[in-house]
């Protein structure tokens, strides 16, 4: 995590760093998710679900991107709800 509490930086495919602001986070089944998106506040970005996917053993929290469309799908709705009813969380 980054000094901003409401940002992480993560490696994408490529394996370049990007940050990325923290929207929601929730647990579910056992497992943490977070909603992050690629923009400030007030601008168009697109919205990524990540997964905690460390070890008790580890120090920091490591997050990968949900590639599992099912589980995608799941935990988009639920952050939708987290959100609000005026919220839509579109997923690719």
């Amino acid at each position: 995590m980054t000094e901003d509490t409401n940002k992480i930086a993560i490696n994408d495919e490529e394996g370049n760093e990007i940050e990325l602001f923290v929207l929601e986070a929730t647990k579910i089944n056992g497992a943490n998710y977070i909603l992050t998106t690629d923009a400030a506040e007030d601008e168009d970005g697109e919205c990524y679900i990540l997964k905690d996917v460390s070890k008790p053993e580890d120090t920091d929290a490591i997050f990968q991107f949900v590639e599992n469309e099912d589980e995608l799908n799941y935990v988009g709705k639920i952050f939708a709800e987290l959100m609000g009813e005026d919220t839509e969380v579109v997923l690719e």
